[in-house]
């Protein structure tokens, strides 16, 4: 298929309907994630342990959630979207809750809560994407879809900016208000087709519900077994990017401002994410993985760097640039090396390690933070993420030979 082709074809349906439902959900999300730091700093008097606790909980609920789901994703293909729309209900109706606690450790409950919903989605809508797109857009499914997210978190963040600052509402107000986006996500996923039915690559329903090998790490390709690896080494350097409203906090600025640097680093991704998706389709996803991991590394550093509110807005806009450009490449190829019968299972895995890793970087990124110092813990992401970078070109260069 030529290039002309591949870049004007039309996505598929239902990698349409799965984009207005990131949008409407990651609205919601947004409303509440980037003010969390803040009720955690402020309100509940918590420091960067309690935040990287916090993430860490909720990230290992979902990472032994999304273990399951993806493999029963596999397994029953026709329940695939049953767990999607379980899942989005469960964060749509846990996430308000949060603006009603009182200590840090509901919060890190609900947001369990919330994750969990997300662990048991993510496989199984990946898969459906996969399955409904064909090979070669896949690169513009996933980052539409990421674009999308990212579009949603300036919408949402917005929306709490302009609650707070004219809307005369509280912080946990307008946590509650979270929950007014999720009847037209549900609404738009009892719409969408039943899975197995689009024109994608991906196995049909009965191949899908064929037996499967034992979830045995030994079973993977070899390929795919180091591409998961690489990639859970590089999600122990990643940095949650609460952190960066946390400094911010620390550096003097305001709850409105920093709710306009979250939406401003939204909005730089969702840009990049959207206009270099189609892109993406155009490189081979090898070469493009090392390049992600040293723009994050370079963004980390900038980050590392800021001493001022002035330097964290500048700081944010090359991060920002840099994190967007090639998001979804990890996802997608990760789909092709999987094969038909074992994306949801391939997803399980990448779910499950990332998770888990991002415990041990959430832990250790705090702790980093509250010895040292928020420029050592950033500088500590960026060294970490460029010797990922490295080590996933000379196994990639290993794998050619």
């Amino acid at each position: 298929m030529s290039e002309a082709h591949v870049t004007h074809q039309k996505l598929p349906l239902p990698v349409l309907m799965f984009a207005w439902v990131s949008l409407l959900n990651e609205i919601s999300a947004q409303v509440v994630a980037p003010l969390i730091p803040v009720l955690l700093a402020t309100v509940l008097a918590a420091g960067p342990m309690a935040i990287g606790l916090v993430e860490g909980a909720a990230d290992a609920v979902a990472a032994f959630v999304k273990l399951w789901s993806g493999r029963h994703a596999d397994l029953h293909p026709q329940r695939r979207k049953a767990l999607v729309v379980v899942g989005y209900g469960l964060a749509l109706a846990s996430r308000p809750l949060i603006g009603l606690v009182a200590h840090w450790s509901a919060v890190a409950g609900l947001r369990a809560t919330d994750r969990f919903g997300k662990g048991l989605r993510n496989a199984p809508r990946d898969a459906i994407l996969a399955d409904a797109t064909p090979h070669d857009m896949q690169g513009r499914a996933y980052g539409l879809n990421r674009g999308m997210d990212y579009a949603g978190a300036v919408v949402g963040t917005l929306i709490a900016a302009a609650c707070l600052a004219w809307g005369g509402l509280r912080i946990d107000q307008v946590i509650l208000m979270s929950a007014l986006p999720g009847a037209a996500v549900l609404v738009l996923l009892a719409l969408l087709p039943n899975p197995g039915r689009a024109g994608g690559d991906g196995a049909s329903p009965n191949t899908a519900a064929a037996p499967l090998q034992l979830l045995q790490w030994s079973a993977l390709p070899p390929a795919l077994r180091g591409l998961l690896t690489m990639v859970t080494l590089f999600s122990l350097a990643r940095a949650s990017e609460a952190f960066i409203v946390l400094r911010g906090h620390e550096l003097g600025m305001t709850v409105v401002e920093l709710l306009l640097l979250w939406a401003w680093l939204a909005a730089l991704q969702s840009a990049t994410a959207l206009i270099a998706a189609p892109w993406t389709d155009r490189i081979a996803k090898q070469r493009l993985v090392p390049w992600h991991w040293t723009s994050l590394a370079l963004g980390y550093a900038a980050l590392a760097s800021v001493s001022s509110a002035t330097g964290l807005w500048f700081a944010i806009t090359l991060y920002g640039l840099l994190s967007g450009i090639s998001e979804g490449v990890e996802r997608s190829l990760i789909s092709e090396q999987a094969g038909p019968a074992r994306k949801g299972t391939a997803f399980d895995w990448y779910y499950l390690l990332t998770g888990l890793a991002a415990i041990a970087a959430g832990l250790m990124f705090g702790g980093l933070w509250k010895v040292a110092g928020p420029g050592v813990a950033f500088g500590a992401a960026a060294a970490a993420a460029l010797a990922c970078a490295v080590g996933f070109q000379r196994l990639a260069r290993r794998n050619a030979h």
